[in-house]
């Protein structure tokens, strides 16, 4: 019930809004929605983008031979990049324009302020949100562009730069502490995502998220477990 309480009151808010009426994307429940169709298409990315990291079990050939056919397919290689790049730069600017408004109808904090049915997850996706875009700048310099290479960097050989850059331990550090807000993020986005786009239904407990608790441990115990595993010599 409390969440269908915040919904109303966004929507009486849109509606007192000019620059909402007739567009609305430009509505806080539209934005909303763009959140929430842009951060699935982000989790699924993540999905995928997990299934061919894990090839690195399978040894170099596995994880070389996938990174080839990427190269060898640009078109496909390309699209993805764009709708990646449109997804991402959609769901931060919509977050920004959320907590901008956020600020602008309460300038002034509460005094006090006693989280009931709210989770730390849900109260520091702002936070986690800023800290997963400079990961993953450093994730794209580290292992894509080879700008942040503690061991020489071979272009064309994807698994001896995983394997030779996670054998540093404060790489692994980072890694793991970023995968751990990886893990936190998609707990409650999941989750919210469903919300936003009418999918999941208020239930009178509203910290029980099978699916979204399922997604977020799979996510970050699969990321996890590579720099663990090179880290610890179970992969050479």
């Amino acid at each position: 019930m409390q969440y269908i309480g915040k919904l109303d009151e966004d929507r009486r808010h849109d509606a007192s809004r000019p620059s909402a009426r007739g567009r609305p994307w430009r509505s806080t429940v539209g934005m909303k929605v763009l959140m929430a169709a842009t951060g699935i298409v982000l989790v699924v990315f993540l999905v995928f983008h997990l299934l061919g990291n894990l090839l690195v079990y399978r040894g170099r050939e596995a994880l070389n031979e996938y990174s080839t056919f990427l190269v060898r397919e640009p078109l496909l290689l390309w699209v993805a990049r764009a709708v990646l790049l449109a997804s991402a730069v959609i769901h931060i600017g919509a977050a920004v324009l959320l907590w901008s408004r956020d600020r602008s109808a309460r300038p002034v904090a509460y005094s006090r302020l006693t989280p009931r049915a709210t989770t730390v997850p849900a109260r520091t996706m702002r936070l986690t949100g800023v800290a997963l875009a400079g990961f993953v700048v450093f994730h794209i310099l580290h292992l894509t562009t080879g700008t942040i290479a503690p061991v020489p960097f071979e272009k064309h050989d994807v698994y001896h730069n995983v394997v030779e850059g996670f054998r540093v331990p404060w790489v692994v550090v980072v890694y793991l502490g970023a995968l751990a807000i990886v893990g936190m993020h998609v707990w409650h986005g999941a989750w919210a995502s469903l919300r936003s786009l009418g999918r999941s239904r208020p239930s009178p407990w509203p910290k029980r998220r099978p699916v979204a608790w399922i997604l977020a441990l799979l996510l970050w115990g699969g990321f996890s477990s590579i720099p663990l595993a090179i880290w610890l010599g179970g992969v050479r």
